[in-house]
């Protein structure tokens, strides 16, 4: 927990710098959510109400001699919550404590029914987490009972012990809830944990302005901080800043998001940065039909045989010198890069040459799915590569002869063979580009979300500016509702 909380001074020192950015998100937890901690949340409440000290009971009195309580059970039987307009959540609980009375005259114990109130006010705190803080705690205590029959405890005394009894626990039950509510906000300020893009890149979140509350839900505008080599990255300023819909109503999700399309762009940005998209693309020499070579390119650039006569490995090195743009319709999302594709070959001393480069546009479209906590993309190639020579240092690179049929555009009209080329950008290029795009967004982009908590069979749609999802269910995985609270202890609320 000291980490969680050295990590978020750091970044409260940062977050006033970035703070402009555009890379928003809406998150909004529905009352839907209060069904399900109704059911799993008792045991944990519970755990947090036991009182485990031995007490003894006020002995100002004569009529007391000395006597000492230990409460031996905890029982919840109710948990109820629900949202409280521009507020937060209303928590009520019944529970039933078993205490052991010792020498008034003799040991005996008791059952003591307790009803709990407390308004819990939700807002945002310094560093960018929501926050919960204790607006008002009342315990309701109702009539002591002796649960052995054949011991007899005189009105007058009984009620002198359940007295006792009741301020002990008033302020026991007072510091319990408070530290469940500490326990909570800890786990809370786990939503601005920095989390990997890159080796080089991070991303974490933090809530923008006060929550959102209605008697439905809780929601939350988040913004994105982009982290490059340990650093935070400015995202550009172009126009004004983009207000989030409201995500729709579904009753039956626990939890929606709305990713804006600031956010893909700020991410692709961020990872073109760090040179993530970058990869050399290589062959090896003696395997068939090898288009990386200089015997094989020859055959389309005569001048080549002439400076190998011998056949040498080529490297197509491929950089991402302009950043992906996104493009949201039609319920889906294309990226678009632009890679500079430089091809080398190795010289007689080892060394690499550049014998020729090209500006190559491809299209990608994404396809999405959340799994846990993170977001995750795989794609294919939409529409036709578009290719042109950039420079050459060994003479005319011509590449021509794109016909109806062909998936490969040109730049320029020459005395290429198609062919080779097709080869070389379909077979090799393509392929090497989606293995290495899929296995980058295969690792996921990390979704706003507290420690171990999931999103379970999230339902995506794309929008004109955004990504919505729903997810069914959010669950703590694997299932230990001790420490992954959302708005725990919730429970199921009636009014």
């Amino acid at each position: 927990m000291a980490d969680v909380r050295g990590l978020s001074l750091l970044l409260a020192l940062w977050l006033p710098v970035v703070s402009a950015s555009e890379a928003g998100t809406v998150i909004r937890i529905n009352k839907a959510i209060l069904n399900y901690v109704s059911e799993f949340g008792k045991v944990p409440f519970q755990e947090a109400l036991k009182i485990n000290d031995e007490h003894f009971l006020d002995q100002s009195s004569d009529v007391l001699p000395s006597v000492r309580i230990q409460v031996l059970e905890a029982h919840v039987s109710r948990l109820g919550l629900k949202f409280l307009p521009d507020f937060g959540v209303r928590l009520w609980a019944s529970a039933n404590f078993t205490v052991k009375v010792s020498c008034i005259p003799e040991s005996l114990e008791l059952s003591l029914p307790v009803k709990l109130l407390s308004d819990l006010r939700v807002t945002q705190s310094s560093i960018g987490t929501p926050k919960i803080s204790i607006s008002t705690f009342f315990p309701y205590f109702g009539q002591a009972t002796v649960l052995d029959d054949n011991k007899n405890l005189s009105p007058a005394l009984l009620s002198m012990v359940q007295k006792d009894i009741k301020a002990i626990f008033s302020n026991k039950l007072s510091l319990n809830v408070a530290n469940l509510v500490d326990d909570i906000n800890i786990n809370m300020g786990t939503i601005i944990g920095l989390n990997n893009l890159s080796p080089e890149s991070q991303i974490c979140y933090y809530v923008m302005s006060e929550p959102n509350i209605t008697s439905d839900s809780i929601s939350m505008n988040l913004n994105a901080v982009l982290f490059l080599l340990g650093k935070p990255v400015m995202l550009p300023q172009e126009g004004p800043h983009l207000e989030l819909p409201e995500p729709e109503s579904n009753k039956d999700a626990m939890a929606t998001l709305t990713l804006s399309q600031n956010l893909f762009d700020a991410i692709l940005m961020l990872l073109q940065k760090a040179g993530a998209f970058n990869m050399d693309i290589t062959g090896q020499l003696k395997s068939e039909d090898n288009p990386l070579n200089t015997s094989a390119l020859s055959q389309f650039i005569p001048e080549m045989a002439d400076q190998f006569p011998e056949p040498k490995p080529v490297v197509l090195r491929v950089r991402m010198t302009v950043t992906p743009v996104a493009v949201f319709q039609n319920n889906s999302i294309t990226v678009r890069l632009q890679p500079l594709v430089e091809v080398l070959a190795t010289s007689s001393n080892s060394a690499f040459q550049s014998l020729f480069s090209l500006n190559v546009v491809v299209n990608l479209s994404l396809q999405l799915s959340v799994s846990r906590a993170k977001l995750y993309a795989t794609t294919s190639v939409v529409g036709d590569v578009f290719l042109v020579v950039a420079s050459s240092n060994v003479g005319s690179v011509n590449v021509s002869g794109a016909g109806p049929r062909s998936s490969l555009r040109v730049g320029q009209a020459g005395c290429a063979t198609l062919d080779h080329m097709q080869t070389l950008m379909n077979t090799v290029f393509q392929k090497s580009l989606l293995d290495h795009i899929n296995a980058l967004l295969g690792n996921g982009i990390s979704l706003p979300t507290m420690v171990n908590l999931h999103y379970v069979n999230t339902n995506i749609q794309i929008r004109e500016v955004s990504v919505f999802g729903s997810s069914p269910s959010v669950t703590p995985g694997p299932l230990r509702l001790r420490r992954p609270r959302i708005l725990d202890p919730g429970m199921d609320m009636a009014p």
